[in-house]
């Protein structure tokens, strides 16, 4: 046996569930044994994406945990990161022209 973490932040709860798993579990066989679901109804665990330690796992079915291994469930993103930064920009910029900087 093996100790793993499974983790989700919800949007105003975070929890991280701490289970023992067989040698050779793979992270989707992990996240169904830690029935985190019961705690996040929300979670779709054939479709949410999964990682550990904060690298995204294309095959949660395939990969194998090792002792240790924190696997995390991602949410969707409620805004892209390069639109945010792009409108920070602009309101920059408007807000410079506005006040007669360049």
């Amino acid at each position: 046996m093996i100790n793993v973490e499974v983790a989700f932040a919800g949007v105003k709860v975070q929890k991280i569930l701490t289970l023992q798993v067989e040698q050779g579990c793979t992270v989707y066989e992990a996240v169904v044994a830690s029935n985190i679901v019961a705690v996040f109804p929300e979670i779709e665990v054939e479709t949410i994406p999964m990682g550990i330690f904060g690298k995204a796992i294309r095959k949660p079915r395939e990969e194998i945990l090792r002792e240790g291994d924190r696997v995390e469930l991602y949410r969707p993103l409620v805004a892209d990161p390069k639109e945010i930064r792009a409108r920070r920009a602009a309101k920059m910029l408007q807000s410079e022209a506005q006040t007669g900087k360049s």
